[in-house]
């Protein structure tokens, strides 16, 4: 048997095979396989694309015969079941693998720790939990998806040091450097949709698309506009890149509606009142198989989906500018909490800088107000 410390470098050669492929497996999760026998590394792999073989697939057709008798470190539970795939379970036990290092079980119920089992079963020795909380982190939005069927929501802003997202005649380009702006991109590339308000579309008329990025996957492009406004010159509507849905109600235009539609763009009625209703909206856009989405909106629809509780994560680029202004619009605009104790905190909190801007990244801790 490896010692620890051996079995750390290995795995971390894992996760860090599996965080290369972020974004390019669409609702599946993330995962890395290392294969190594008497201390050589046989074969390496990462799931690449949904459908497609997984991680221990790809590392065990490199190990080849050398895989009989090697340990296979993987950073998630390996799968039992028949699903787009064969079971990578059965895979490793053909392999004749003596051990499997696993980092975190599988948390989708079809799975959940009867991969482990199986192994098990067929006398391979079987460890788990080493790294697990990084594991768990890196698909942590697999892991909201694949337990509830909600999207996992990142919402993603940028200001300026006193929370002006435009200046008050609206100019807004650009609040960040170089560097957050490519970052951005990037978190486009990593996520299945990105959400704007439609004053956002109207007032910037933006792409939505991942551009500076190698390689570019774009996400679908989700439009909260409840009185159909889209203008249908908008580039969201005339550029067919990438995939538009417009999240409306009941009372939206019938007319406008069928413009849309012949447009080729996706209408999807979330309540009858004379908001979107956002709650609703999550649960259609996770039955149409967006895992995850980046919320890139303006100040009342992040306050809007704040309130609402339906923000997992948030990641706040702050660039090193004041520009005041009583009606320059900022990045959070909801009623607000009476009492500092009742304000929305942050957990997990993590600081960088992005070039000359400051990156603050957490996780809302959401309770009653």
């Amino acid at each position: 048997m490896l010692d620890v410390l051996n079995d750390e470098y290995y795995m971390r050669l894992a996760l860090d095979m599996a965080a290369k492929a972020s974004g390019q497996t669409d609702i599946n999760p993330v995962v890395g396989c290392v294969v190594v026998k008497d201390g050589r590394i046989v074969g390496i792999g990462a799931h690449l694309k949904r459908g497609e073989g997984h991680a221990e697939v790809h590392a065990l057709n490199m190990a080849g015969d050398a895989a009989e008798g090697a340990t296979v470190y993987v950073t998630l539970e390996p799968c039992s079941h028949h699903g787009k795939t064969p079971p990578c379970c059965d895979r490793i036990i053909d392999s004749k693998a003596s051990r499997v290092v696993v980092a975190t079980t599988d948390p989708n119920p079809v799975v959940a720790g009867r991969g482990v089992k199986r192994l098990l079963e067929h006398g391979i020795d079987v460890e788990v939990g080493l790294l697990k909380a990084e594991s768990f982190q890196m698909n942590e939005k697999f892991n909201k998806f694949i337990t509830s069927s909600f999207p996992f929501v990142t919402l993603k802003t940028a200001s300026t040091l006193d929370g002006k997202i435009a200046t008050e005649t609206g100019h807004s380009k650009w609040v960040t450097g170089a560097v957050a702006r490519e970052q951005t991109h990037m978190l486009r590339h990593q996520h299945g949709g990105i959400m704007v308000g439609i004053g956002t579309v109207i007032a910037d008329d933006p792409q939505l698309t991942t551009r500076a990025v190698v390689p570019a996957i774009n996400p679908a492009r989700v439009i909260v506009d409840s009185k159909l406004r889209l203008p249908l010159t908008a580039r969201v509507v005339t550029d067919h890149s990438a995939r538009t849905i417009v999240l409306t109600t009941s009372r939206a235009d019938q007319t406008k509606r069928n413009q849309l539609i012949e447009a080729g763009i996706e209408i999807i009625s979330c309540g009858d009142g004379e908001e979107v209703d956002l709650l609703y909206a999550m649960s259609e856009l996770g039955k149409q198989e967006i895992g995850s989405i980046l919320l890139e909106g303006g100040g009342k629809l992040n306050g809007a989906m704040l309130e609402a509780g339906l923000i997992d994560k948030v990641i706040l680029f702050f660039a090193p500018k004041i520009i005041g202004g009583d009606l320059a619009p900022q990045n959070f605009a909801f009623k607000g909490r009476t009492l500092m104790d009742h304000a929305i905190q942050l957990k997990g909190i993590k600081v960088e800088m992005a070039g000359d801007d400051i990156c603050v990244t957490g996780y809302p801790i959401y309770t009653s107000s």
